[in-house]
């Protein structure tokens, strides 16, 4: 046998012996040590000198110095730490209530906290083990159909390894040699967009058949307001925003008037008005950023500078300040941002028009939910994707903020952080192991000829760039099927990485493809790990061949995602080009 045809055994072999249970990081490495000794293997020394011995050691190194990795832990303890120090219930609660009004609220509300909290956290497990216990039982009950439950969870809970911050796109990035925070970039639209095609099905599914999410009664979409919000109102106006205004300036009207800590005072309206302004604050702030952003942070770069950070990550320096004028061709960024403000403005004049009680209540329940965690995911991913910090450095101040949270919300314990730190040390000693492995693995494989085989093999079919991409993205899904992205990534795309540059495909585009592919990953049996996440934790008549049903429609909606990504690809490269320049 040639040693070309050797290398393609090898492949094989690590499929065959990955499907029967072996560990992949030991088998990669057992697979590359055997035929990588009969690759060095030479009559005339002793079989101690063989070279792959050497092999073995320089690779191992090379993973141990590699910088970007050194993020991973930091990523993976933050998400760890969050998974037992935020409250997912009330952030469940929250969202539910406010889209009570929608068809399917229980799974839009389920969709929504499973995007947020995989954003946060990077747990496919976590989150779908969590979404199960918090919010399977109550579709459910509530007369949901199993399949669209189940799909829900199940699909929703694997956006975190592709939104960033994501251990899969740094995975890629070590692997590919790309600079990390283009490459978070490239992924965020994507994967919101798919985010939005799972909302859209669901609700569209809804409508077209309501018996699979019948409406909820009314006791379970009824906003608990207070007593003494209901006496303010008598005594104030219905409309809160103007009614605790007024009681700032003319206190002495809620003489009379109790909370439910007893007399209401002047601090409770000041604190309950400050709650009232929280959607204008916010849209004002997202407004004004994006001014500074685009107007007046080009004015201060216009020396050239790269903002700080951004060379360690491997990210173009800024030759010269983006104008308005360059974010489209048939319009200029000045019209584009009016127009966004006008609306911002007419739907925050509609929204306040009607701020009743029911409305404020929403509010302060979603700010005390969601905005801490919001708050650290948005500074995180902030100060990546502006090149303020390296993504380690990053890592590092959401790990610190992750415990900051778990100890707000009182969840913070010895044994909680114990737990969270071996489950740190267990993900990253097994990805830093699948590193060496793969190192071993791909090097063997390149010496004994495998991959010029396979890149002559591919040369030789005369494919388009299209047609390439199809067929490499096509190989990726089905080998989601039997295996998880770790085993992709790492032994897989190396191989169709040397192949991008003859077809001239962007490799940060392809990533991204990658990602958004591999999302099928978790959901395709027989394979399909978020299903026997959910499996573990759902009703005993639940069976699991009505989670996969459940799960097939969203592999389509994956597939219809990649199509849009591919016929428009300024979806995938626009934000690294506006924020990175190339």
């Amino acid at each position: 046998m040639s040693d070309p045809a050797l290398g393609l055994t090898m492949l094989m072999l690590i499929v065959v012996v990955i499907m029967m249970g072996f560990p992949t990081a030991f088998t990669l490495m057992g697979l590359g040590m055997f035929f990588g000794f009969y690759a060095f293997y030479n009559p005339a020394e002793h079989w101690f000198d063989n070279r792959v011995f050497d092999l073995m050691v320089q690779r191992t190194y090379g993973a141990m110095t590699n910088d970007v990795l050194i993020s991973i832990p930091l990523f993976v303890l933050m998400g760890y730490v969050m998974e037992r120090g935020a409250l997912v219930d009330k952030m469940f609660y929250a969202i539910q209530l406010s889209f009570r009004r929608l068809p399917a609220s229980l799974a839009i509300a389920t969709l929504i906290v499973c995007t947020f909290w995989g954003i946060a956290s990077g747990l496919v497990g976590a989150v779908v083990v969590l979404m199960g216990v918090i919010a399977f039982n109550p579709m459910l009950r509530a007369g949901y159909d199993v399949k669209l439950a189940s799909g829900v969870i199940t699909a929703g809970g694997t956006l975190g390894i592709l939104i960033p911050p994501s251990v899969m796109i740094i995975v890629y990035a070590a692997v590919a040699g790309q600079s990390v925070v283009k490459l978070y970039a490239a992924a965020m639209f994507p994967g919101f967009f798919l985010a939005f095609l799972y909302l859209v099905y669901i609700v569209g599914w809804a409508m077209i058949n309501p018996k699979i999410a019948p409406a909820l009664p009314e006791e379970q979409t009824r906003v608990p307001v207070p007593e003494w919000m209901r006496r303010f109102q008598a005594a104030y106006s219905n409309n809160m925003l103007v009614g605790l205004f007024s009681a700032l300036f003319s206190p002495a009207r809620m003489k009379g008037l109790n909370d439910d800590d007893g007399r209401l005072t002047y601090w409770t309206v000041f604190k309950n008005f400050l709650a009232t302004l929280i959607p204008l604050a916010l849209t004002a702030l997202t407004l004004w950023l994006l001014w500074w952003y685009v107007v007046i942070h080009p004015q201060a770069s216009a020396e050239g500078e790269a903002p700080e950070g951004l060379e360690q990550l491997g990210g173009p320096a800024v030759s010269a300040p983006v104008t308005p004028t360059d974010i489209g061709p048939a319009t200029t960024f000045y019209v584009i941002f009016g127009i966004v403000a006008a609306l911002a403005l007419v739907i925050l004049a509609r929204y306040y028009r009607n701020m009743n009680a029911e409305r404020l209540q929403v509010v302060k329940l979603l700010s005390s939910s969601i905005m801490p965690l919001g708050i650290l995911t948005l500074l995180v991913l902030a100060v990546i994707l502006f090149g303020i910090t390296t993504a380690t450095e990053s890592a590092a101040v959401g790990a610190a903020g992750a415990f900051l949270l778990a100890f707000q919300a009182r969840t913070l314990n010895w044994k909680r952080t114990k737990e969270a730190v071996f489950l740190t040390a267990k993900t990253t000693a097994m990805v830093c192991w699948l590193f060496v492995g793969s190192a071993l693995f791909s090097a063997v494989f390149a010496i004994l000829g495998g991959q010029g085989l396979v890149e002559r093999w591919v040369l030789a079919m005369d494919l388009t760039p299209v047609q390439f991409m199809i067929l490499s993205q096509a190989v990726i899904f089905i080998l989601g099927w039997p295996l998880e992205w770790t085993e992709i990534i790492i032994i897989f795309v190396p191989i169709f990485l040397p192949l991008l540059k003859h077809f001239n495909i962007d490799p940060v585009l392809w990533g991204v493809l990658v990602f958004v592919n591999l999302q099928a990953a978790f959901l395709s049996p027989p394979v399909a790990m978020s299903a026997f996440y959910l499996k573990g934790v759902s009703p005993p008549h639940v069976t699991l061949n009505q989670i996969f049903a459940g799960m097939m429609p969203y592999m389509l909606i994956v597939i219809v995602c990649m199509i849009f990504m591919y016929i428009w690809p300024e979806l995938t490269l626009w934000l690294p080009r506006y924020l990175y320049g190339g």
